[in-house]
């Protein structure tokens, strides 16, 4: 299977030089002809899998706790205005 690089590049929006070109298509070749290497292998009897390792997610329970009254997270700001934190504009 080949790989049309300028096509997919322009999909993505990404500027490529004819040397990057050729270097991107070589190694999507090479990842194309792996799958296909992979797909030659029965895995009919196969059990699916998504954890090998047996661990799971530690979490703690979510408590609710006391926080900061509003007066008080705004006490060493800057600045602020109608109760709310003031930042410098972004954009």
């Amino acid at each position: 299977m080949k790989i049309n690089v300028k096509h997919v590049a322009k999909l993505a929006n990404l500027p490529l030089s004819n040397e990057e070109e050729k270097k991107f298509e070589k190694q999507l070749n090479e990842v194309l002809s792996y799958v296909e290497k992979l797909n030659e292998k029965d895995v009919e009897n196969i059990e699916e899998t998504n954890q090998t390792t047996g661990l799971e997610n530690v979490t703690r329970e979510d408590i609710n706790t006391i926080c900061f009254a509003q007066d008080e997270a705004l006490s060493n700001s800057k600045k602020n205005h109608n109760g709310m934190f003031k930042i410098p504009k972004i954009f």
